[in-house]
């Protein structure tokens, strides 16, 4: 993945969501109904995740891990 593209605590939840669509599974995975709740179009990740007593560093790590593998995936398909 390339540094532009990697995912931080920083970022949007709504604008992680809108632009990888393919993370929902893990928020839910993570019991984040994130993109219902409203808090989710100014929230960032770290304070969604730390409001639920979520590991910022796991989520993070399995966020970019998927986005990687799409990336590589994309790649190789060209």
């Amino acid at each position: 993945m390339s540094n532009n593209n990697k995912i931080t605590g920083d970022m949007n939840i709504e604008e992680i969501v809108s632009n990888y669509p393919q993370t929902l599974g893990i928020f839910f995975q993570y019991g984040l109904g994130c993109i219902g709740c409203h808090a989710a179009s100014y929230e960032s990740l770290a304070e969604g995740v730390a409001a639920h007593g979520i590991s910022l560093e796991a989520i993070l790590k399995d966020i970019n891990d998927l986005i990687a593998n799409m990336e590589a995936e994309a790649s190789t398909n060209e």
